[in-house]
């Protein structure tokens, strides 16, 4: 765990993509600054509910928050050091598999009613940061930790067919901390999102790998973890600036009025509309 964080790198600005803008000062004036859910540094964040969520921070506390009315509702302290993670581990939806990454790069699936490993998937060049399973429980994404764009990929792996690569989704410029499986609305497209060290959440088309949107979080620093509410929303845990809440559309390009960067192909906009 000290490893890999030794690593982090606040100073999210030297990693920009170089087309980029700096946000300008029309940002915080347009997101909505609720009461913060830590103080500090948020490492991960997950949802309870379509309206709650529980994050972790360097204060020691865990939080459960009211992301919708943007309040605490129970706030745990009793840890000794910060609340964190590393790498990660989630079950195979339908099924009594987990799946779990680790410091070693690989990733492997557990039988949890006799805690035997089923697979080992091959080993990456890097750490393997997190992982996620898709809701029908036929695809897995890691992510990789990696400096100066070398590692920094996600990666698209078919559980059906054991070790078997899809596709990877490269574009980040350092660790890619998180990779999430976003949820599907009726008839639309499957589609991935990532965040990284380099201050950036890209949404991909899960199945070609290409970049549909980015959003750049300046001085945010490292963005450790997402949390998608529903099709059109996710959380972000940063390690400067709290909860994000971005709202993720297809409209008009908004996202440069925001502040923040849109990139990529299909018109797609990304902003951030609340901080916690």
């Amino acid at each position: 765990m000290g490893k890999l964080q030794s690593k982090f790198r606040k100073r999210s600005d030297l990693y920009r993509a170089s087309q980029g803008e700096k946000a300008d000062t029309t940002f915080d004036s347009q997101v909505m600054q609720h009461e913060p859910a830590h103080q500090g540094s948020i490492n991960t964040v997950t949802n309870l509910t379509p309206d709650l969520c529980v994050s972790g921070g360097s204060d020691q506390a865990v939080v459960v928050y009211d992301w919708k009315q943007g309040r605490v509702c129970q706030s745990f302290q009793g840890h000794n050091r910060e609340v964190t993670k590393v790498t990660h581990v989630c079950w195979v939806p339908g099924s009594s598999s987990i799946v779990q990454t680790s410091e070693d790069k690989t990733i492997r699936v557990w039988d949890s009613r006799t805690w035997q490993v089923t697979n080992t998937f091959p080993a990456k060049q890097y750490i393997q940061t997190h992982c996620d399973v898709s809701p029908n429980g036929n695809y897995l994404m890691s992510s990789s930790n990696g400096f100066g764009g070398q590692g920094c990929e996600a990666t698209l792996w078919d559980l059906r067919q054991p070790g078997c690569k899809v596709v990877e989704y490269r574009g980040h410029l350092q660790t890619a901390a998180c990779c999430m499986f976003l949820p599907t609305p009726p008839g639309g497209p499957v589609q991935v999102a990532t965040s990284s060290h380099d201050g950036s959440v890209k949404i991909w088309d899960q199945n070609t790998a290409v970049c549909l949107g980015t959003l750049y979080l300046d001085g945010a620093g490292p963005l450790v973890c997402l949390a998608p509410t529903d099709s059109n929303s996710l959380l972000c845990a940063s390690f400067n600036n709290g909860l994000h809440h971005i709202q993720v559309g297809h409209g008009p390009n908004q996202a440069q009025v925001s502040g923040a960067e849109s990139g990529g192909l299909g018109g797609m906009d990304i902003k951030v509309v609340a901080r916690f």
